[in-house]
């Protein structure tokens, strides 16, 4: 709410109703990703009340987004930057399927490259000291949840 300058709860509420209503439009199941996490808050004289809170996923994060008011400022520019990658990930995959098998694993491979390297520099910040160790625990994570599939 704050990130996105909305003063009032009760406006932004309205916001994720209207993602809600859209997710599930679109056939998804809206409590897979707008999960009400109530939370207790202080009021005036040292009592306590429960609030209305949520845990949103990435997915519900954008539909705020896109439902939101495009008059702040912050959201006009958060829709751009949204309708910007899309266009370029529409541009990306068509030029894609244009290239050869070899051409493809060469940009696959630089892709891969380009993300290992952002994944490290961010474990680095993190203070990560182990990096065998680090990513070995990646894969022993996604080989655990993977099972059975």
């Amino acid at each position: 709410m704050k990130v996105l300058s909305y003063k009032d709860w009760r406006y932004f509420d309205a916001v994720i109703e209207k993602a809600k209503i859209a997710c599930q439009n679109s056939g998804i199941t809206d409590i897979d990703h707008f999960v009400v996490d109530n939370k207790m808050v202080e009021i005036g004289s040292g009592a306590k009340r429960e609030q209305k809170d949520y845990k949103l996923t990435r997915y519900a994060c954008y539909l705020i987004t896109q439902n939101a008011n495009p008059r702040l400022k912050i959201i006009a520019l958060a829709q751009t930057y949204f309708a910007v990658q899309t266009r370029k990930q529409e541009i990306s995959e068509k030029e894609y399927t244009l290239l050869t098998e070899e051409e493809k694993r060469f940009y696959q491979r630089n892709l891969t490259k380009k993300d290992n390297y952002s994944l490290n520099q961010t474990a680095k910040n993190a203070g990560v000291k182990n990096f065998d160790k680090f990513h070995n625990a990646g894969y022993f994570v996604n080989k655990i949840s993977n099972k059975g599939h």
